[in-house]
């Protein structure tokens, strides 16, 4: 993990730090508003190495599939989202269209 640099590692935990309960964000979009569009692995990786204190449940892949690497596997990371109030599917998905969220940042325009 010494290989992420320190301010992306910082923005990402910044962006994960605001994601309300109910609501989610994608790797890829916390990759693409921490300044590395294409880094949505990397985001993984802060993940799982990170702070664990921070809602990482609130992070899925941009399919709507829950993260296998979470802790206690896809029906651990379930069973936390189901206890915030989101629906996850039996095939452990959400509908991450209608859950996805954007942090008021102002140069994130583009990205829409």
């Amino acid at each position: 993990m010494d290989k992420v640099d320190k301010d992306f590692r910082d923005k990402v935990y910044a962006l994960v730090r605001q994601i309300p309960k109910g609501r989610l964000m994608t790797y890829g979009q916390l990759a693409a508003l921490a300044g590395s569009p294409y880094a949505a692995r990397v985001v993984g990786g802060v993940a799982h190495w990170g702070d664990p204190d921070l809602p990482w449940q609130r992070v899925v892949k941009k399919s709507g599939s829950l993260a296998e690497g979470y802790p206690g596997g896809l029906s651990g990371h379930k069973q936390v989202l189901e206890a915030e109030g989101v629906k996850v599917s039996d095939d452990y998905r959400v509908d991450v269209e209608r859950l996805l969220w954007w942090p008021n940042a102002p140069d994130q325009s583009s990205l829409l």
